[in-house]
C-alpha cells in the first residue's frame, strides 16, 4: 500500500467523493443525506466560492478521504475557518484522517491568516474526537440534539483550535 498523498481536489476526483459520503457511515458521521446524485457533488465541489479548499487524501491512485475547508468571508469573522471530512470505510485507522486535518490546519495557520479552526463532531464519534484532540482542537459545548441520524437525534460537540 502506498502513503497517503494529500492534494486539492480535481473534477475527476468528484465520482470518487460522491462514493466515498454514498458510504453509511461517511453519511452517518457527517451531514450528509445518503442517495445524492453525482451533480449535487459536482455543484458542491465546483470551487467558486472565495474561501474555500476542498483537499482529498489519495492512496494508491484512489480517493480515501476528503476535506472541506471553508474560512468565513464576514470582517470579523476571517480569523475563522470550519470543516467536514469524511473518510472511505477501507481506510478508517489508517491515518488518512491525521493527513487531511494536519494539511488543513497547515493551510489555515501558514496560508490563510486563520487562527482559530472550528468543528462540530457528534459526542458518539470517539475516534474523530481522539483524532481532533490530537491536534489540538478542545471541546467548547454541546449541542444537545444537534441532527438527526437514522430517525434519532443525535448530539454535537462544538471543537475548537486556536492558534496562540
Amino acid at each position: 500500500m502506498q502513503s497517503i498523498t494529500i492534494r486539492h481536489l480535481e473534477p475527476a476526483d468528484i465520482p470518487q467523493v460522491h462514493a466515498l459520503y454514498s458510504e453509511p457511515q461517511a453519511y452517518s458521521d457527517t451531514l450528509q443525506i445518503p442517495f445524492q446524485p453525482v451533480a449535487a457533488w459536482e455543484k458542491r465541489l465546483d470551487g467558486s466560492r472565495p474561501g474555500i479548499v476542498c483537499l482529498v487524501a489519495i492512496q494508491d491512485d484512489q480517493v480515501v478521504g476528503q476535506l472541506g475547508l471553508e474560512v468565513f468571508q464576514s470582517p470579523r469573522r476571517r480569523h475563522v475557518a470550519t470543516f467536514g471530512m469524511g473518510v472511505k470505510s477501507s481506510a478508517r485507522g489508517a491515518g488518512v484522517g491525521t493527513a487531511l486535518v494536519a494539511a488543513a490546519i497547515e493551510t489555515c495557520e501558514k496560508w490563510m491568516n486563520v487562527s482559530r479552526i472550528e468543528v462540530e463532531v457528534y459526542t458518539d464519534n470517539q475516534a474523530a474526537i481522539s483524532l481532533y484532540q490530537k491536534h489540538g482542537f478542545m471541546v467548547e459545548g454541546t449541542c444537545r440534539n444537534y441532527a438527526i441520524r437514522d430517525g434519532r437525534y443525535v448530539s454535537a460537540h462544538l471543537m475548537a483550535r486556536v492558534m496562540t
